[in-house]
């Protein structure tokens, strides 16, 4: 069964339940042409995957298809599963030394400042559209906003922007992923002589001034995955969110459930289109049967944390505050950065729900297309309409434009960090090296703060119970 290409973009849920019924929990699968795997589609059978280490290992050396030449170089499948020497392709002693650097660093990220950042960057790019009436909240919002975080918490120049845009969109839509995976490369090895010249307080310097004594190769391919992880799956986070909120009348403010119908949302995001619907590769040690299925040594299995998370095996469980799905993975490789992408996400649509309170969609929901690709779960665009608002900020940054196909990125809009007009500290003042804060709650409260243009009536009564009013 292929998982590139529009069909299988256009349904994912229906291929999965075909294969489900075809193959049961581990199905056959060809992510592109001439790279195959085994697809985990059983929840229980991709735990077993996900939390076996000694068995199914995350190094990609093992890859018998890459190594005897079946998976040729230049496959779109290599750039997201090849062998690179960071934490995720790493077992045992040499993933504890290397994820040990990435969770102190992200550990040291002050969550406060940096939901004061995302708001401020929020706004900005809200003020680029809210007076048109009309936006592409792919284009406009979820695209640029996490690669403004990226920029600020990485302390990357923003005229790497575009470069940065062109090589993880290709990789993930499997564009002319070689070409994409070399200027990425290139723009980060920029950044790591950057910091190794100048350190400052963000995470790539202290990624370097660990304990853990990363070298630059190590340090390029630790800023590859952070890079992947905080952009592309968080686009994908907040913009299936937000298309959820505008379609679904299920999130439109109810609060018998007691907690904020946006975390709501995201939860069902989460368990129903995650931003990553399938990826965790793993190889198998040696031949071994799962499920009542033969696992050949160094082919790769795949999780599907989609179908998974929509295993039948699991109806019944409620989804509401259930955060027992798998889109942060599971095991010694789960996701280190779930809350501060959660942080991110919410903030987002809070925010841009709170400025644009009568945004609908411009077009029915099953209108709206779908970036092809088997690994991520990504709308096209996100074209809505409201009431033109005024903007609340000083300069306004101009919406940033669709990144096409064919790379043509324009700039990105240059991020609001210490050094604008405002005058506003950094969005973490802590000089690096210094010890690590404790890691953040998973989800934060909107701060009393919020600015609002307008009511839209589903949402007023939340409003004023989170305000006091």
């Amino acid at each position: 069964m292929p998982l590139y290409g529009p069909e299988f973009a256009e349904d994912p849920a229906g291929v999965y339940a075909r294969l489900r019924a075809a193959e049961g929990p581990l199905a056959a699968v060809e992510l592109y042409p001439g790279a195959t795997a085994t697809l985990a589609i059983g929840y229980h059978a991709a735990l077993e995957v996900l939390r076996t280490p000694e068995t199914f290992s995350k190094d990609p050396r093992r890859w018998k298809g890459l190594a005897d030449g079946r998976v040729t170089p230049d496959n779109p499948a290599v750039p997201m599963m090849a062998y690179r020497p960071n934490c995720l392709f790493s077992d045992g002693d040499t993933h504890a030394r290397l994820r040990g650097a990435v969770t102190d660093s992200l550990d040291r990220i002050d969550p406060n400042a940096l939901r004061d950042y995302v708001e401020r960057a929020c706004d900005r790019l809200i003020d680029g559209f809210a007076g048109h009436g009309e936006a592409d909240l792919v284009a406009d919002y979820a695209r640029p906003l996490p690669l403004l975080v990226f920029n600020e918490l990485f302390g990357s120049p923003e005229h790497f922007g575009d470069r940065l845009v062109r090589g993880m969109t290709g990789i993930f839509d499997g564009i002319d992923a070689e070409r994409a995976n070399q200027e990425l490369t290139e723009v980060l090895l920029e950044l790591v002589a950057l910091k190794r010249a100048n350190p400052d307080s963000d995470v790539t310097s202290w990624l370097m001034a660990h304990q853990a004594g990363l070298n630059d190769e190590e340090m390029l391919h630790h800023l590859v995955l952070l890079m992947g992880a905080g952009t592309e799956p968080q686009l994908n986070l907040i913009s299936n969110t937000l298309r959820l909120l505008l379609s679904d009348d299920r999130f439109a403010g109810d609060l018998a459930g007691g907690s904020l119908p946006v975390e709501d949302a995201l939860d069902e995001v989460l368990w129903t289109d995650p931003p990553m619907a399938n990826y965790a590769v793993h190889f198998p040690v040696r031949d071994v049967e799962l499920a009542g299925v033969r696992l050949p040594e160094g082919e790769p299995v795949v999780i599907s944390f989609a179908a998974a998370n929509t295993d039948p095996a699991l109806a019944g469980s409620p989804r509401t505050g259930n955060r027992a799905h798998l889109a942060w993975s599971a095991g010694p490789h789960a996701c280190p950065a779930q809350s501060h992408a959660r942080l991110i996400a919410s903030v987002a649509v809070e925010r841009l729900l709170d400025r644009l309170p009568d945004v609908e969609l411009a077009v029915k929901a099953d209108e709206l297309t779908w970036r092809p690709g088997p690994f991520h779960r990504a709308l096209a665009e996100l074209p809505v309409r409201f009431p033109p608002a005024t903007v609340t900020t000083q300069i306004a940054v101009p919406a940033a434009a669709r990144p096409a196909a064919s790379g043509n990125a324009p700039a990105v809009p240059a991020p609001p960090g210490s050094d604008d007009a405002s005058g506003d500290p950094a969005w973490n003042p802590t000089a690096a090296p210094s010890a690590s804060t404790p890691a953040v709650v998973t989800s934060t409260g909107r701060p009393a703060g919020s600015t609002r243009t307008g009511r839209w009536p589903r949402w007023s009564s939340l409003v004023a119970w989170l305000r006091g009013r």
